[in-house]
């Protein structure tokens, strides 16, 4: 039985909007279903004040309704002048991507991402008490989570967010839970701080259960000095307790991330490709359908970093396939460089999958060199299939497992081109991370398609751009783009994206700016080498007082002994032996003296040193 949740408790205030993070499988969806009523708890209880009502973001399908206008409406209640507020609905249901003709659709009939926004659409216009979103990013585009964002931001009810974008998470929540070590852990603001926050408590309690270990030795080596002694009865039972309440609890364990590196092949020169009036339709029965990319002209040269965005259905991905060789230009050319060698993260790759091998085999068949097969069990443990998890048949694995083992394939051959297709999609925070560190260190040429704005801000520093209808390339970054561009549907004056949207008692306008550009490497780099540098200064200071403290205990412990003894050598009239005895407990204050001013002297640099290097 795996054990979830043990002991955890959490508040949700007025007006709050909490975001709850944690690994995959921490939990976080259990505790939603748990709230529902759809999971029963093991004990504790989850108070819910009478009356309160819930909105629960459903993955499951199920309309009643002849059009996705009228499906939407279906949740509205007759106001007191009679009337459906539809405008509120209407504007929803723009913000999350519909167009007119879209809402007239039958709703069986829209893909099954636009069928989850309808979903969402439903939750939003119904106006609960509490929104319970459990990923609802993963099947909106990146206009979309931008207008949700603003949403979210002028909600007057509270809301429960699980999401892996740790970017949308910050815009939209007040607060953040982590759930860690079965427990749950609230602080007022983002998900850093969170991460922060439980780096230094996790600090404070190892360093707490290696002191009470130590202590706990120096105990039960004074229990077997005396324990057969009948005198010392009464003080062996004490130390007894006190040994037995000293390091019970579990010992602390490195919770692992993803760890690892793309292998970079060599690349002679400078142009890695051309694209070069490139056109594409789909075929149908009527011949073609309309042209999703039309007369692109590109060159892609070695070290590139280009993100491809832009709203769902537009071509991001059709172009991330033509470049595969997965589909032939309808019109133009792309010409490779004949030392390209091109490694491809897609949805169609991810499918292709062999359900029926291990994760080890499946990661071994991506090995060319027959020599080396012998490395996919150390790629699997790299993405976070160690042991008898590497053994695991495909088939049962979850998407984010898929995905890891997609990541294991292309880790094993040499590249010096990525095409990566929404790569952060299934993968928790931690794991998106490493995804942007790794990227980050890569030498090669990098296309990536992404909806997640924390990955464009720390990745790209060329766009090609799918919006109002054209492609366009954008020679900057993405922070350089909604500053002198922006999204077409965002510049429109009282758009469906627009920050002035009203829908019924709820003003969609900013109550905060913004944030800033997240963390980059560096930035993360950085504190872990203040972090480290910390630790190197601040733990030999701290064995040092400890071994001092130890030391002290000794002296002291022989201080009583050769009193005892002095006391004997008096009532037995042995004067050479008071000599001696005397002698010894001299030289022995004189050590517990220089021992104590080593330790005062260690304690004050020690307590200097935390003041110096203080988490923040």
């Amino acid at each position: 039985m795996q054990v979830l949740l043990d002991g955890a408790s959490m508040l949700v205030a007025d007006h709050e909007r909490v975001g709850l993070v944690g690994r995959n499988g921490c939990g976080k969806s259990t505790l939603f279903k748990m709230i529902l009523g759809q999971e029963c708890l093991d004990g504790g209880n989850i108070d819910i004040p009478k009356g309160y009502t819930i909105g629960y973001l459903q993955q499951h399908i199920k309309f009643t309704h002849p059009t996705v206008h009228e499906e939407a409406c279906s949740v509205l209640k007759v106001n007191e002048d009679g009337w459906l507020e539809e405008h509120k609905v209407e504007a929803i249901l723009f913000g999350l991507g519909f167009d007119e003709e879209s809402m007239q659709k039958d709703p069986m009939l829209l893909s099954g991402g636009f069928q989850i926004r309808l979903n969402l659409a439903k939750v939003l216009a119904s106006e609960p008490d509490m929104l319970l979103l459990d990923e609802p990013t993963n099947y909106l585009d990146i206009v979309s989570m931008r207008w949700l964002s603003r949403f979210l931001r002028a909600w007057k009810g509270e809301v429960l967010l699980i999401t892996h974008d740790h970017h949308f998470m910050d815009e939209v929540c007040t607060h953040t839970v982590g759930i860690h070590r079965h427990k749950m852990r609230k602080v007022k603001g983002t998900v850093e701080k969170l991460r922060e926050t439980i780096a230094e408590e996790e600090e404070v309690a190892m360093r707490t259960q290696e002191n009470e270990q130590r202590k706990k030795e120096q105990l039960e080596k004074v229990i077997e000095r005396f324990r057969y002694k009948a005198a010392k009865a009464a003080m062996v039972q004490s130390k007894i307790k006190a040994a037995a309440k000293l390091a019970t609890g579990e010992r602390l364990t490195h919770e692992r991330n993803l760890d690892f590196n793309f292998k970079n092949a060599e690349f002679p020169g400078k142009r890695m490709l051309q694209i070069h009036g490139l056109s594409f339709a789909y075929k149908n029965e009527n011949g073609y359908g309309p042209e999703l990319i039309s007369d692109l002209e590109l060159e892609v040269f070695k070290g590139d970093r280009i993100a491809i965005i832009g709203p769902n259905g537009r071509g991001k991905t059709t172009l991330l396939n033509l470049i595969a060789k997965e589909f032939e230009p309808t019109q133009g050319t792309i010409n490779y460089n004949p030392n390209l060698k091109i490694n491809y993260f897609g949805q169609t790759n991810i499918n292709r999958l062999n359900l029926e091998n291990t994760v080890e085999e499946e990661i071994a068949s991506a090995i060319a060199d027959v020599s080396q097969k012998s490395r996919a069990r150390s790629l699997a443990g790299v993405m976070m299939f160690s042991g008898d998890t590497a053994m695991k048949k495909v088939k049962v694995l979850s998407g984010g497992e898929r995905s890891r083992v997609l990541l294991g394939k292309i880790l094993a051959n040499e590249s010096n081109m990525l095409l990566l297709d929404e790569p952060t999609n299934h993968l928790d925070m931690e794991s998106i991370e490493s995804l942007i560190d790794a990227l980050e260190d890569y030498d090669g040429t990098a296309l990536v398609v992404t909806h997640d704005e924390e990955l464009l801000h720390a990745f790209a520093t060329r766009l090609i751009v799918f919006d109002g209808g054209k492609c366009r390339i954008f020679e900057g970054t993405y922070a350089d783009f909604l500053e002198k561009v922006g999204w077409a549907s965002e510049k429109k004056p009282g758009g469906s994206n627009s920050a002035n949207i009203k829908v019924s008692n709820i003003d969609v306008t900013d109550d905060k700016p913004v944030s800033s550009t997240p963390r980059t490497k560096e930035d993360r780099r950085a504190r872990a080498d203040y972090i480290a540098e910390r630790s190197k200064v601040i733990k030999p200071l701290e064995k040092e007082t400890a071994r001092l403290e130890a030391e002290i205990a000794k002296a002291e412990a022989l201080g009583g002994e050769l009193e005892a003894k002095l006391v004997a050598a008096s009532e037995s009239g042995d004067g050479n032996a008071i000599t001696s005895i005397a002698k010894d407990m001299d030289e022995n204050k004189k050590l517990t003296e220089e021992l104590y001013a080593a330790w005062e002297k260690a304690s004050a640099e020690l307590e200097a040193a935390k003041d110096k290097y203080k988490l923040d």
